[in-house]
Parts: structure tokens; sequence; C-alpha cells
């Protein structure tokens, strides 16, 4: 028997996709075991705190260490209330992102390190940064540091080799391999044009069966598939975000402010004027009849509306568009994402990628398969 490849991994973000991520580890050991693979996890970290094993050369986290971390983040809790922390060394605030780069120049070049963020902070970039030049392989499923200056994006993808964020777009959905395997074959891509975000898809195509956007909203909150704050998910920033990554992926030097951004409520209902409170019962009511005239309108063309991202020549949009009834994007139900790739191959018929883009479950699974993607550049 071959001996069992170690890939050595610390993870930022315990949240949704950070624990239902270590879950997947531990209930994937035996397949991984027969793969030749072991995912070692050697710190653990959330936003105030950081948990190392205590010889990261030699030791890990244990399972029973991980379940109990899931179990302690899914009740909301702090890593600091973790039993067993004996074994372990724990950071806090401060030392936090020192300690990670510490990690990083003990392993990096020697035994080599995945860091792994699943976190949604715009702080991780810096650490992110240090530690692609200290030889470790990063794995995102966090959006910001893609979408920081154009200066951090060169750091954070200057080894490809060492990179790999597929699930930064559309969860576990291939769109960044699909993209790269296209643009080394040097097909150029004309146009992209997709709906990137679960919960305006699956806004959009309920509005089109005729519910007032109002209750389509708040019936997506209580289902799980908004935001705390729906209007995070009906601004576009999360799609556009998204769009950046694309456009930045297709060679384009553009910040956030080049995208044209088209926000589903006014700027006087926005967060630091109005309560969710009182977007939910009050404000979101006078926005029903335009969208509805919007829709009436689409049909009466044979058209659907549908809430994308666009990116063409040196335009990159995200807004609702009119769009064919009978397009891949025009089909679309419920939360799923589509993105349709147009490029001299796919001229006529475009390539499209479909599938749930959503949810703490299929991202993770993202993640992992990124993570096993690397495996090559362990010793």
């Amino acid at each position: 028997m071959a001996t069992m490849k170690n890939i050595p991994l610390i993870l930022m973000g315990c949240g949704g996709v950070g624990r239902q991520l270590l879950q997947h580890i531990v209930s994937c050991r035996s397949l991984h075991a027969k793969l030749g693979i072991h995912l070692r996890v050697v710190g653990v970290c959330d936003s105030k705190s950081l948990v190392v094993a205590s010889d990261v050369l030699s030791n890990e986290l244990n399972d029973n260490f991980l379940s109990e971390v899931f179990r302690v983040k899914v009740d909301g809790s702090s890593l600091l209330t973790l039993g067993g922390l004996g074994e372990c060394q724990v950071f806090k605030n401060s030392e936090l992102k020192e300690k990670v780069i510490d990690v990083a120049s003990v392993m990096g070049k020697s035994t080599g390190l995945a860091v792994v963020d699943c976190s949604a902070s715009s702080e991780t970039v810096g650490v992110l940064t240090r530690v692609v030049d200290l030889g470790c392989c990063i794995v995102l499923a966090n959006k910001k540091p893609l979408t920081s200056t154009m200066e951090d994006y060169y750091k954070l993808v200057s080894h490809p080799r060492l990179i790999r964020h597929e699930s930064t777009v559309g969860a576990g959905l291939p769109v960044i391999a699909s993209l790269n395997r296209i643009l080394l074959s040097g097909d150029p891509i004309h146009r992209i044009i997709g709906s990137l975000s679960g919960t305006l898809g699956y806004v959009m195509s309920e509005v089109e069966d005729g519910k007032p956007l109002s209750q389509v909203v708040r019936a997506a909150k209580s289902l799980g598939y908004t935001e705390p704050d729906p209007r995070d998910d009906l601004s576009g920033m999360d799609v556009a975000r998204k769009a950046l990554i694309l456009a930045r992926l297709l060679g384009r030097r553009i910040n956030m402010d080049s995208i044209k951004i088209e926000s589903l409520y006014p700027e006087e209902m926005g967060p630091n004027v109005m309560s969710v409170e009182d977007f939910l019962s009050t404000g979101i009511l006078l926005l029903d009849n335009d969208i509805q005239e919007r829709v009436r309108k689409a049909s009466l063309n044979g058209n659907v509306l549908r809430y994308v991202c666009m990116i063409e020549g040196s335009r990159c949009e995200v807004g609702i568009q009119e769009l064919p009834k009978n397009s891949a994007l025009g089909r679309l139900r419920g939360s799923d994402n589509v993105l349709e790739i147009f490029s001299r191959c796919y001229s006529e018929q475009p390539l499209v990628i479909q599938g749930a883009g959503a949810g703490n479950d299929t991202t993770a699974a993202g993640v992992l398969a990124d993570i096993l993607d690397i495996q090559d550049l362990f010793p």
C-alpha cells in the first residue's frame, strides 16, 4: 500500500459553509483513505479566536474535536466555549492573524499548507496575500479577497497553481474551472450572462407567476433563502462581487465602481434609513406595482425578467434584463444558478452551466473538491 498523502489545512470561518466543510471532511474519511489521502486539520478560527494543534508539524485536531466545533458553531457560540482545549493552543483577536502567518511560515515550504477561507470577511485578504508568498495554497469560498484592490487580486492569483476559488461563484458548480479551460485553449470569450443569486432567481420566478414582490421576499426570508436583512440580496452587491470575479478572470482590470449595479430598492429604503422590520412591513409594499408592471410589459414581448450579470466587451453590469422565455435563463425556475458563456467555439449555442448555486452544503462540497484538486502540490 502506498503511503498516505497528508494535506494539512487551516480553516478560517466557521459559519454555515465552514462548519459544513468540517462535517464533510469527517464523513469522507474512509473515501479519502481509499484514495490514499488524509486531510489533516491543524487549525480552525472564527472571527474572535484561533485554535491550533499543539504541534502543527505532527499533530492535528481530531475528528471528535472537529465534530464538537460543528456543534458549538451551530449553536452560534464562540470557539472559546469548546471543551478539551487542553491539548491545543488558543489565540485571541490581535494575535490571531500573526499566528496563522507563523504556522504558514513553518509549514508552507516543508509539509505544505492549505489555508481555507470560508468566512464572509473583508479582513482575511492581508493574511492570504502573506501566506501565498510563504508557499501555501489558498482555497476560497469567501468572495471579498478577490474583489479587493487589483493589487491584492494580482498577489492572490500570481501563482495560479496555488489558488482555487470555485465556490466563490455558483457554489459547487464548475464555473471557474470551465472558464479557465476555455481561456487556456485560446478561445476568446465574447460574452457571459448569468443568474448568479439563488435568492434573486427565486424572487424573479415567483414574481413572474403574478405574486407581489413584497409577499415573495417575505416568503423567501422565512424559507431561509435570504440574508437576515433581505436588502443584502436585493441590493445586487453579492451578484456584483461574483461579476467582478468573473470579469477579472477574463482579464478586465476593473474595480467594483466600474460595475453598473441596479438595486431593487431605492436609497431612501436603505439600511441606514429604514429598519428591516419597517422595510418588510411597509417599504417593500411601495415597490410591488412597478415590478408588476415591468413583468407585464416583458410578457407582452414574449419575454421574462431575470436578475442577471452581463459581461460583454468593456461592459459589466448587474440588474434586471428582459430575456427570451425559451433561453436557458428564461427557462430558469426556483433558486438554481445558470451561466451562459459565448465564445468563438460556443457562438450560436452558448456553453450553459446550471444547477443549485446556493446552500451551505453544496458550497462546502465545492470547497472540499478544491482542496483535493491541489493534492499534487503536497509531498
